[in-house]
């Protein structure tokens, strides 16, 4: 074979491998786009079947005597496929809807900017316009067939059924950018709860999508389900919550409450159920519903009263006296202190070199329980300062604060305790390496001092200081505080469920408990005494730059308790001016059922004492 020959063979070889690649590229190219691109899918798709979303029910909300909280009413909302809404008379459409050119452009341009609206699509439905009433949709459904491209979705807002537990409930909104990342079950235009236990229930209450598949015409026109709908998905209702709160008791709460800055937090000690749970201000749950909601949202951010902190869970404040309890069965723990054998002097407060913690008039020496009931600071105040002087026990006063903390945090103290709720707060307890860092130069108990009274460092949520009560009431142990009392067809997380006990001997509850009656017979807390059962309480007046905050924590009745609660108003000045008689109102309402005549012209009493807190109308 020439030279000549040899070049024509390998030119043929060549060639035909030339087309061979270019077939190949064209074959993979096809293979991509029809198989692989998700674009050329949806747009494939988009011609013959329309993919229309069937949201489930969102889930009831009831209390715990079965009365109706949140419900659903129809809302519809208006759907966009870009890709077929190109020849739309958009200032007919504007007409239609009510709406101007200027929104109508900023909403496109929001609806295509995939930072805003992650899922974009030209060839899937995008949320328009959300939540129109049933009046609003009628008008706009007779002129729909004008629009092409545009759909209307029936979806069902959340309702209220009364202006109650607005903290407690929370509230539903739209999805942001950051909730679809988190979850790839949401998309653009799909609901989501923010606060309350419509966020701490997100997944109980959504239920699951379901997915209906329309067979379209060449012209687009919807002719009717796909295969008779054999390929349809039901959606599935989310489930109903049975809160623990009682309504009644909440709203007597709200009424007592108003016009001040605070909490009021009950829990049923046996359970671990909130039984109410009061912030104040609160707001009407109404406002964050429908298409005002984010204007509404704005306004009560602004407030300067802070109606939508959740004070009950997330405010943190000095306990004040009634902290002593934790410090007595610390001390008797310990061995610091004896029952009835151990009485220290208070000569109008603790007095060591130049410190004074000063104290209100009343006998002395006192032992324990008399202590408890005339909230003696001089007692306590010597009994955390021969815990931490103590060298026979412990080595250095950094090991004895150790020791002081891991008590404090067995009682549910400086850390959050677990509340089915968003937001909680953990408080502050101090410990050694705090100390340390603050004192370069060395401390010790009298530095500290002021902690053995619920002031200094420490700080408590009022739901913490409600658990002390409950933890009281059950001599040694708590369930973890929980506002769901039950779910349709699925169990409570065994948090809900599980005793957690405290580094302190039952019989050494025994003595507070004996404390704390004695402080309603004949102490600090005389108003909540009543014939009907035995209460036991702890006023707090915990020093403010302002006026003092007022503080309750009690619980009854004495044995086989059905109630603990705890009252804190800011600024209220003693315990027994506020916290003390709100406290016997609240337990007498979830007690008895109700209010006596007299009770009830307390209460109205309370409801329309405010205070001036120099912050200007609410």
């Amino acid at each position: 074979m020439s030279n000549q020959d040899f070049h024509l063979e390998n030119r043929k070889y060549v060639m035909g491998g030339v087309i061979v690649l270019v077939i190949l590229i064209y074959v993979l190219r096809l293979f991509s786009l029809q198989l692989m691109s998700e674009d050329f899918k949806k747009n494939a798709d988009s011609n013959a079947f329309l993919k229309r979303t069937q949201y489930p029910a969102r889930g009831s909300i009831y209390d715990r005597n079965g009365t109706l909280l949140v419900y659903n009413q129809p809302s519809y909302d208006i759907m966009v496929v870009t890709n077929e809404a190109k020849d739309v008379d958009t200032l007919d459409l504007c007409r239609s809807l009510k709406i101007t050119p200027e929104w109508y452009s900023k909403r496109m341009a929001e609806i295509k900017d995939r930072t805003k609206n992650p899922g974009y699509s030209r060839y899937t439905q995008q949320i328009f316009m959300s939540q129109l009433s049933a009046e609003e949709f009628s008008s706009f459904q007779e002129k729909l067939f004008r629009f092409p491209g545009y759909y209307i979705q029936k979806r069902s807002i959340r309702q209220y059924a009364n202006e109650h537990a607005a903290h407690i409930l929370g509230d539903v909104a739209e999805v942001s950018p950051a909730d679809i990342e988190e979850d790839e079950y949401y998309q653009s235009g799909d609901y989501i709860g923010k606060q309350g236990v419509e966020r701490s229930y997100e997944k109980q209450l959504r239920g699951v999508k379901g997915t209906e598949i329309l067979l379209r015409d060449a012209r687009g026109r919807i002719k009717g389900s796909y295969q008779n709908g054999k390929l349809d998905q039901a959606p599935v209702p989310g489930k109903n919550l049975t809160l623990s709160i009682d309504l009644e008791l909440q709203a007597l709460g709200e009424r007592l409450m108003k016009g001040k800055l605070g909490s009021i937090v009950a829990i049923e000690p046996s359970t671990g159920e909130i039984l109410c749970l009061v912030s104040s201000p609160t707001y009407d749950p109404h406002l964050m519903v429908g298409r005002q909601r984010g204007k509404n949202h704005i306004m009560l951010s602004q407030d300067r009263l802070k109606p939508l902190l959740n004070r009950a869970i997330a405010g943190r404040y000095p306990p004040g006296s009634t902290f002593k309890t934790s410090q007595a069965l610390t001390f008797l723990q310990e061995g610091i202190i004896s029952p009835t054998g151990t009485a220290y002097p208070c000569s109008r407060g603790f007095h060591l070199g130049r410190l004074t913690v000063g104290c209100h008039g009343h006998g002395a020496p006192l032992p324990l329980v008399p202590a408890i009931a005339t909230s003696c600071n001089g007692y306590f105040c010597w009994g955390l300062y021969h815990m931490f002087a103590n060298r026979s026990k412990y080595t250095t006063v950094q090991d004895a604060m150790t020791t002081w903390k891991d008590y404090m945090v067995s009682m549910g103290f400086g850390y959050p305790l677990g509340v089915d709720l968003p937001g909680e707060n953990r408080g502050m307890i101090p410990n050694a390496n705090f100390y340390d860092e603050h004192y370069k130069n060395g401390w010790n108990g009298v530095t500290v001092i002021s902690i053995a009274i619920g002031q200094g460092e420490v700080c408590l949520t009022p739901l913490q200081i409600a658990n002390l009560g409950a933890t009281i009431a059950n001599r040694g142990y708590f369930i973890t505080p929980h506002i769901v009392k039950s779910i349709q067809g699925e169990p409570l997380d065994s948090l809900y469920t599980t005793r957690r006990y405290t580094k302190v001997a039952a019989s050494n509850y025994e003595y507070v408990v004996s404390g704390m009656r004695a402080a309603v017979t004949g102490g600090t807390c005389r108003s909540a005494n009543t014939s009907m059962y035995e209460v036991c309480g702890k006023t707090g007046t915990a020093q403010n730059k302002g006026h003092d905050h007022s503080a309750f924590m009690g619980f009854a009745p004495k044995d086989n308790p059905k109630i603990a609660v705890a009252v804190y108003v800011e600024n209220g000045g003693f315990g027994a001016v506020y916290g003390v008689p709100i406290g016997a109102l609240i337990m007498e309402q979830f007690i008895n059922g109700k209010l006596s005549e007299s009770s009830q012209a307390r209460a109205r009493e309370f409801e329309n004492r405010h205070i001036n807190y120099g912050l200007g109308e609410r």
